[in-house]
Order: structure tokens, then sequence, then C-alpha cells
């Protein structure tokens, strides 16, 4: 009698597996478009909980050493109790701003510098161009010659006046709306930022609790064994990303101080800028400190051509010994990922999420690898 309860159960649950599946192959769409919007209503909050799981490593550091004294007494350990949460995500906040403001302030205003030279020696260019050519014609009478004897085709110029007309007229209508659409766009932006600021904000002062509250909860809906399972993959993937993160700013830093001591050394220009924005973008996995490098090129490359080509060389020995000596044993090593996993990991996160994704599926797919990996030492007895 057991045994056909227990089948008829199996039976009611695939037929309604099956219901569930059909109905969202027929309503893929419909379906698609919820996820959609649920993700963009839900969008702030998601980025809350990165930049709380970001400002949580340094928070953390800042707790353990600054509040986590045990020769203290009772009443200062009480009080240090209290402060010690605000004060350390007010730390940390400042320490994060700090960061991307000395990456603006030794970045962008040389950057403008670059552009404002760039539009004053471009007519310099273009002018000493044509003088060539006002030369090449004067001394080579045959060349102006062949320039004489090309057609050139009459130009209509009612019909371009009347085109101009015509898009002044229907134009202007859509630019104003681009324009509106754009404003928007930064209005909603910054609204959704600061959301999200408070949000890691509430995330970070009462982690504790959320996390007891999760276990709790995932504890009273699910099996002892799946309960178990669940916690481990959490607890496994909070380590990989903050390993991953850990890691990718300590290289980082390494990677740009790098650049700063040798093209000082060489005394190449914009030593100190470009290795900042160097260490900056090296936080993006493999392709960031590339970026740099075209950016950094193109800036010596106004100052002496022949430079930007030496940077370049630089750039390529430097890169050799920070991917086959240091990004191993600083970032590969941490998250426990070998290299050509790291690779696969970069190139699916980017192409599915961009910037985001590169940063994502590193540490992600460290942990399936992980899993895995225990998963086939287990069954092969090993």
């Amino acid at each position: 009698m057991d045994l056909g309860r227990k089948n008829i159960k199996k039976i009611r649950g695939l037929i309604l597996f099956t219901a569930v599946v059909i109905l969202a192959l027929v309503k893929f769409d419909a379906i698609c478009q919820g996820i959609v919007f649920l993700l963009s209503i839900a969008k702030p909050f998601l980025i809350g909980a990165v930049i709380a799981f970001i400002l949580n490593l340094p928070m953390k550091f800042y707790e353990r050493k600054l509040f986590e004294k045990p020769s203290l007494n009772a009443r200062k350990q009480k009080i240090y109790g209290k402060i010690k949460r605000p004060v350390s995500l007010i730390l940390s906040f400042l320490s994060v701003v700090l960061v991307i403001a000395l990456v603006v302030i030794t970045v962008i205003p040389q950057l403008v510098s670059t552009v404002k030279i760039l539009t004053q020696e471009i007519p310099i260019f273009f002018n000493n161009i044509f003088s060539q050519l006002e030369k090449l014609l004067a001394s080579n009478p045959e060349y102006q010659q062949q320039l004489s004897n090309i057609k050139i085709p009459e130009i209509d110029w009612k019909s371009v006046i009347t085109a101009i007309i015509d898009f002044l007229k229907n134009g202007m209508g859509s630019i104003a709306v681009t324009t509106f659409s754009v404003a928007s766009s930064i209005a909603s932006g910054t609204v959704n930022f600061f959301v999200a600021l408070i949000f890691s904000f509430y995330i970070l002062l009462q982690k504790e609790k959320l996390g007891d509250q999760f276990s709790r909860t995932i504890k009273a809906y699910t099996k002892p064994a799946v309960y178990e399972w669940i916690m481990k993959v959490v607890r496994l993937l909070n380590q990989n990303f903050s390993k991953f993160i850990t890691g990718q700013c300590v290289e980082a830093v390494i990677l740009g101080a790098m650049f700063v001591v040798t093209m000082s050394i060489l005394r190449f220009p914009f030593a100190i800028m470009i290795g900042v924005m160097i260490a900056f973008l090296a936080l993006i996995p493999i392709v960031g400190a590339f970026i740099g490098c075209a950016v950094g090129a193109f800036l010596i490359l106004v100052d002496s051509p022949a430079k930007a080509i030496g940077f370049i060389i630089l750039f390529l020995i430097l890169q050799q010994i920070e991917g086959n000596l240091i990004y191993p044993h600083v970032v590969g090593n941490s998250v426990g990922l070998p290299s050509i996993w790291v690779l696969a990991a970069v190139t699916i996160g980017g192409s599915l999420m961009g910037i985001a994704g590169m940063l994502i599926f590193i540490p992600l797919l460290s942990t399936v690898y992980s899993l895995l990996r225990e998963d086939v030492n287990k069954r092969n007895g090993s």
C-alpha cells in the first residue's frame, strides 16, 4: 500500500514537472520578459549586494586591526563593540573613495591636456601636408595637369539645401527626444546608485543577522543533507570571491609599482600616471592591462613616437613577468583554478556580461571546479 502511494506521488511529481516544462516552452518569451522586468526592479539591490561584498573586505580588516584587542577591560571592549562596525564601515568606504579619487586625479588631467595638445597639433599637421602637396604640384606640373583632367561632378545645391531643411525639421525632434532620454537615464542611474549604496550599508551593518536568517530559512525548508550542501557551496563561494578580489587588488598594485619604477629608471614620460592607470585597469582580468598599454602608448606617442615603441616593448616584458610569475601565485593559486580555466572563465564571462562577467566568472568557475574535483575524487576513492 505504501509502495503504491509512493509511486502515485512520483507520477504526480513527474506530471507536474512535465506540465511546468511545457508551459515554460510555450510561454518562453513571456517568461524571459518577466525575468528581465524583475531584474530591472532588483538591479539596485543586486548592485548594493555587490558593493557590500567589496566593502566588507576592507571593513573586516579594520575591525580586526583596530578593535579586536583582547588586552582591553570589559568596559572598553563593550564600547569598542558598539563603535566597531560603523567606524570600520566608514573607513572602508572612505578607502575605496580615496583610491578612485587618486586614479581620477592622476589620470584625467593628463588625458585632458593630451587631448588639448592633439587639437592644437592636428591642424598644424594638416597644414604641413597641404604645403608639402603644393610644393609637390609646383615642382611636378604633370601631376597638376592630371588633376585638372579629372572631372568633378556638379553638386545639386538645391537638393542639398532641401535635405538639410528636412533634417532640421525632422531631426531636431529626435535630438530633443534623445537628449531627454539620456538625461532620464543619467538621473535614473544616479538614483539607483544611491539606493544601492544605502542598501549596501544596511547589509553590512547587520550582516550577521541577515546570515543567520538565511541559514535558518534554508534549514527550515530543506532536508539536512541539502542544507549542509547549500551552506557548503555558499561558504566556498564567499571564500573564492574574497580571495579573488584580494588577490586581484594585490596583483594590480604590484604591476602598477613595476611600471612606475621601470619607467622612472628608463626616463619615460608620465610614469606615475601610466602606472596608476595600469594598476587600476589591471583589476579587469587579462585584458585590463592591455587597455592600459594602449592608452599609455597613445599618451607617450604625443611626446615621442620612439619612446612609445619603447614603452610597448617594456609592457610586453613586464606583462610576461607578471603573467608567468606574479599572477599565477597571487591570483591563480588563491582561487585554486588552473590557467586554462581562468582564460575560459574570462572569455565566457566577458561574452555574456562584459567586464562584470570577467570578474564574476573566475571565482564562480573556481567554485564549480572545486566541487567537481571533490566529487570526482570521492567517486574514484582517492
